[in-house]
């Protein structure tokens, strides 16, 4: 038996407990392994407080993301010891997540522990670093360097908009981060931000375009804030989005596409393939740096990711929470 989170719907309610999992019990795939560390995530917090239509099905693992050792392998790729990690692949929404002692799950989803890094600190890196970094490329993809000018990220309290600043300062990025929570300036000039702006900054003016400010930008938000961001982008540049807690309507016009040239590149971390990912977390490994995402870190048990997710919702976590897991029984 292993111990694990699980969320079930019943009577119209969602709950997420404790439980103790037989193995037997795992979904199917072609490697086992046993969790060592997960983190908690936005989406996460969402399956555990509202279920559907994050969880497409119940009784759900949640855990989008999870760091440990190979118990058994059907897949030539991995042999029982290799330490691995997955990201995404629908893990905590269709299929059993990393928020358990034991985890099943099908060897493509799997890339090995990149060297260099502790599994607390691949975990602190988790989805929303590696989203980052997918952003960070995007960018670069889009023939920006830091000589281009100052980069924009919004939501820079949470984790991935975190990531995006201390990764984009550490290449050498001048950063401004947006925030709606002004307490949070000290924290995000200490992960390399130039200069920190309050959400207004973004706040939709009715205009096709705004002055050029940025040479580009990494919107985690979408809605309004995007569509500002990108009518204030400069001649050429480019912005990568990955969320959508603003909303998933875009009140923008064709203005900064055709007049500045503007590219706007999505981000899907979810299903990413793996060349790419592969190349993603070979960055991670060498570009971050290891005391300000160490200062990100916080870390929680399994028992206690209940009560951690509504006050995640709620902004009042920032950086990255790292759930370490109790071995298999």
């Amino acid at each position: 038996m292993f111990e694990a989170l699980m969320i079930r719907h019943a009577d119209g309610a969602t709950t997420t407990r404790l439980e103790q999992v037989d193995p037997a019990s795992l979904p199917q795939g072609d490697v086992t392994v046993e969790v060592a560390q997960s983190s908690l995530n936005y989406k996460d917090a969402l399956a555990m407080t509202r279920g559907a239509p994050v969880v497409r099905h119940f009784p759900m693992i949640p855990g989008i993301d999870l760091a440990g050792r190979v118990l058994h392998s059907d897949d030539p790729v991995f042999r029982p010891g290799d330490q691995v990690l997955a990201t995404g692949w629908g893990l905590g929404e269709k299929h059993w997540g990393g928020m358990a002692g034991m985890a099943r799950l099908p060897g493509r989803w799997l890339l090995p522990h990149p060297a260099g890094l502790s599994g607390r600190q691949v975990m602190g890196i988790g989805t929303a670093g590696f989203t980052a970094m997918l952003c960070v490329m995007a960018l670069e993809d889009g023939g920006l360097t830091p000589a281009s000018g100052p980069i924009i990220v919004s939501g820079a309290g949470g984790g991935v908009g975190g990531m995006a600043v201390m990764l984009l300062a550490q290449l050498g990025y001048q950063v401004v981060a947006v925030t709606g929570r002004a307490q949070l300036q000290a924290y995000l000039t200490s992960l390399g931000a130039a200069e920190v702006l309050p959400r207004e900054a973004l706040a939709p003016t009715g205009k096709p375009l705004e002055k050029a400010r940025w040479a580009g930008g990494i919107d985690v938000v979408g809605g309004e804030a995007l569509a500002t961001m990108c009518a204030s982008i400069t001649q050429g540049g480019t912005v990568a989005a990955c969320g959508l807690a603003g909303g998933m309507a875009l009140p923008l016009t064709v203005a900064p596409f055709i007049l500045r040239n503007v590219r706007l590149q999505g981000i899907d971390s979810v299903m990413c393939p793996r060349p790419r990912r592969m190349t993603a977390w070979a960055r991670l490994a060498r570009d971050i740096d290891p005391t300000r995402l160490d200062s990100m870190l916080h870390d929680a048990t399994l028992a206690e990711v209940p009560g951690l997710a509504p006050r995640l919702l709620a902004g009042h976590i920032r950086g990255r929470t790292v759930i370490h897991l109790t071995n298999s029984k």
